[in-house]
Parts: structure tokens; sequence; C-alpha cells
């Protein structure tokens, strides 16, 4: 009986064929998924802005201003003390946007609202583009 020596596997050839098909999918489809997540941050990050400005309305109707800068965004979760009508709390907790970070707060507002409620994007630093954008309650759609 003879025995044959022949080892089933893959070539070094079938192998780099396969690592070359993977890296040019991964080259088409990349550029596709960071655009989706770009866009989802942003959607994020516009739904939490909706929620803190309501919030932030509804704090209004009741103690008949915006919280103080120095208050900030904690007064729509606990008392800041010496408001007889406050009336919350108006959020459960502080939002963070989509990359940890607690969302900004100015009263008054410097973009052309009464207040500003923004994030300062992934680089937590002011201007940039894509994820380092600073997005707000001035850019959002």
């Amino acid at each position: 009986m003879a025995s044959s020596n022949k080892q089933a596997g893959f070539t070094l050839i079938e192998m780099m064929v396969v690592v070359v098909v993977i890296a040019l999918l991964g080259a088409m489809i990349g550029p596709t998924l960071f655009k989706k997540v770009q866009q989802a941050e942003q959607t994020r990050v516009a739904q939490d802005i909706r929620v803190i400005e309501s919030a932030l309305k509804f704090y209004r109707l009741d103690n008949y201003r915006y919280p103080t800068q120095s208050q900030g965004l904690e007064a729509l979760i606990t008392n800041p003390g010496g408001l007889e009508n406050w009336n919350g709390p108006y959020l459960e907790k502080a939002p963070t946007d989509p990359w940890g970070q607690p969302y900004r707060y100015n009263s008054p507002g410097q973009r052309g609202k009464e207040v500003d409620i923004y994030t300062l994007g992934v680089d937590n630093q002011e201007g940039g583009e894509g994820s380092n954008q600073d997005w707000g309650n001035w850019n959002i759609k």
C-alpha cells in the first residue's frame, strides 16, 4: 500500500489573496461606516440638547428665569436653593455627550439664544470638524 505524503492546507499565495480581498473590502466599507458613526453622534447630540432645552423651559415656567451660569444644568436635577417654585427634578440625571463629557451651559447665551447648551466634540476643544466639531442649540438640525 502506497502512502500519500500530500498535506491538506492553504498555500501562501492563497492566504495573500484572502488578505488582499479583506483589505479591499475594508477600504470600500470603512469610509461609509465612519460617516454613519459621525451621523449617529450628531443625532444623539441633537436629541440630548432638545431634552435639556425642554427641561430648561419647564424650569423657566416654574421659576420665571433660566438657571444662572453658576447654578448650571445641575439646577435641573437638584434645587439650587432659594427657589420656592422649583418643581423638579426636571431631569433624572445630567446627560453626557457621546464622548462621556457633560454638556456645557452658558447663561446668558453667547450665540443668539437666551442660553447655550453645547458640547465641544470628541477633542473637548473649541472648533474643529467632523467629530471634533462643536455642537450646540444654535447649530443642530
